[in-house]
């Protein structure tokens, strides 16, 4: 399965059953993503956690719940790429999207800022 798709599961069904926390493995575009949200403060807190070998990424989320909807764009088997005109808003402009850009992660504000266009990961309202 796709890292990226299991994070995002992960975060929506932990939010689902409300639990505090959520164990994530460790990659660096999924710890990138989690600095995102917690930047844009969807969770409250990420922390980097080592259990035996294996690197974790610990995300404690916010409640009431912030996010109210994960959805993954950017597929391993279909790519989808946006220049900075074709950014759109995501829902009315309540939610953002990720994009992995030339200067690295960051939301599509910060893209159409920077005149940035990307593959566009995942979108988050």
């Amino acid at each position: 399965m796709d890292p990226i798709t299991d994070m995002l599961n992960r975060i929506r069904n932990a939010q689902a059953v409300l639990k505090p926390t959520v164990a994530i493995s460790f990659s660096r575009l999924n710890y990138g993503i989690a600095e995102i949200l917690k930047k844009e403060g969807f969770v409250a807190k990420i922390e980097r956690k080592k259990r035996k070998t294996k690197q974790m990424i610990e995300i404690t989320l916010k409640y009431p719940p912030v996010i109210s909807g994960l959805k993954r764009v950017s597929r391993p088997g279909q790519r989808i790429y946006s220049g900075v005109k074709e950014l759109k808003p995501v829902k009315g402009g309540v939610g953002m999207a990720i994009i992995s850009t030339s200067k690295g992660l960051m939301t599509d504000k910060e893209a159409k800022k920077k005149k940035l266009g990307g593959e566009v990961i995942c979108e988050i309202w």
